[in-house]
């Protein structure tokens, strides 16, 4: 094992580089470990059991084609190509915080000096009898591969329209209710299902209203007060105003509720009743120093409610970096402060809501605006270029389209040898 390094003496030497393994490739673990790998004194080893990291807030772009999967997964390979990161595609089974070991399922036990947990959370789908035989869950880009080939399906269909039910009334339920109405239009009837009495309960009024009258112009029925008791293959039973009612279906999507994976649980340290690990306001386990924890798995004491969002993540993951090496170092460590920066929600196809310091705007103004501030946050320069060469390759050739057939729909409209 290592012990810091002490600046105050002159003979001070690094012998070998400090183990530092990172469990999660998400936005927290895979930019913590982009800034770490910089420096020499540190040997950055990043565990994740995907090949890919998954840029979420663009997931629901899948859906309808309006963005291509390696524009928001690309592969570990690509973005760490060049860097001195150490990649594992492996699955955790466990780790041993006293003996500063994690073990994997495929390159079995594993040392490290420093450790960053940022494992994020799993789908709840095992809470409501039937959600996890007979619904869809929305979280990895498995999950979206699958919904997107159902929609195709449901597309192709000649019959009446499907019903599609949508439980959970947050973010992801209400973006996900607008892309699948835009892209199945007649073909389906969508339903949002929630159990409280408004939809997007922690955001501004003003996105609030945008997303309902959004959910309204596409038809999408909303169910509020409304609590699932059974999923079976073809229905929903459903708890409202004291009446079982059964809703016919034929998808179920479930965006509500998520838990910490087993062997978070099963971690020697302090959590909250809800499976997150407790930290300091460094960032820093508590009763451990040198392990740090962020993102959704992490309880970050704050004057602030911290939402479990990529923005959090995002600005935890330099703060946590930083302290890390600070450590080493014997300096003073930072205590980390979340901005709330706003909020941007998709609100269908090339529409999006954004609220942010006071100002409120949608339509696809905003879904630009929101598309490019996702933009400037992807990991790597590079991947950021191409995403942008792709993007606007792609709106030149739709204003093209857009010139061509404003000017074949005018030479119609003028008489026979008037051009």
């Amino acid at each position: 094992m290592h012990t810091p390094i002490d600046l105050s003496s002159p003979h001070t030497s690094i012998q070998s580089p400090f183990k530092v393994c990172i469990l999660g490739g998400g936005f927290g673990g895979l930019y913590a470990a982009l800034y770490l790998q910089r420096f020499s004194e540190l040997q950055v080893t990043l565990i994740d059991q995907n090949d890919h990291i998954l840029f979420t807030p663009l997931l629901y772009e899948l859906i309808t084609n309006e963005l291509q999967i390696w524009e928001i997964a690309p592969p570990f390979s690509k973005l760490i190509r060049q860097k001195k990161i150490k990649f594992y595609q492996d699955h955790i089974l466990g780790t041993d915080l006293k003996k500063q070991q994690v073990y994997l399922q495929d390159r079995g036990e594993l040392q490290y000096d420093y450790l960053i947990i940022a494992v994020g959370v799993k789908s709840l789908i095992d809470n409501v009898p039937g959600v996890k035989e007979h619904a869809v869950s929305f979280r990895t880009l498995k999950d979206t591969e699958f919904l997107k080939k159902k929609l195709q399906d449901f597309r192709s269909l000649s019959k009446a329209p499907v019903q599609i039910a949508i439980v959970g009334g947050g973010p992801s339920g209400v973006e996900l209710a607008t892309k699948i109405a835009d892209y199945l239009g007649q073909k389906a009837e969508v339903r949002l299902i929630t159990r409280g009495d408004r939809i997007l309960r922690s955001f501004t009024k003003a996105t609030r209203l945008t997303a309902e009258k959004a959910l309204e112009e596409r038809n999408v029925r909303i169910s509020f007060l409304t609590q699932v008791n059974l999923v079976q293959a073809n229905r929903l039973i459903v708890e409202q105003a004291n009446e079982t009612i059964t809703l016919p279906t034929d998808l179920v999507i479930w965006t509500t509720g998520t838990k910490a994976r087993s062997w978070v649980l099963d971690l020697d340290c302090e959590h909250n009743r809800y499976g997150q690990l407790l930290v300091e306001p460094t960032l820093q386990l508590k009763g451990y120093p040198e392990v740090f924890a962020l993102g959704d798995i992490a309880d970050i004491p704050s004057n602030s409610e911290i939402p479990r969002t990529a923005q959090a993540a995002y600005q935890q993951a330099p703060v946590a970096a930083k302290n890390l090496r600070s450590r080493v170092h014997q300096k003073r460590l930072k205590k980390f402060r979340y901005l709330h920066l706003g909020e941007m929600i998709t609100v269908g196809v090339n529409d999006a809501a954004v609220s942010s310091f006071g100002l409120h705007f949608h339509g696809s103004l905003a879904f630009l605006f929101r598309n490019l501030v996702y933009l400037i946050r992807m990991p790597t320069i590079s991947h950021r270029l191409q995403v942008f060469l792709s993007w606007l390759q792609g709106w030149w050739m739709g204003w093209v389209n857009w010139i061509f057939k404003t000017r074949k729909r005018k030479a119609k409209n003028y008489p026979t040898g008037i051009q």
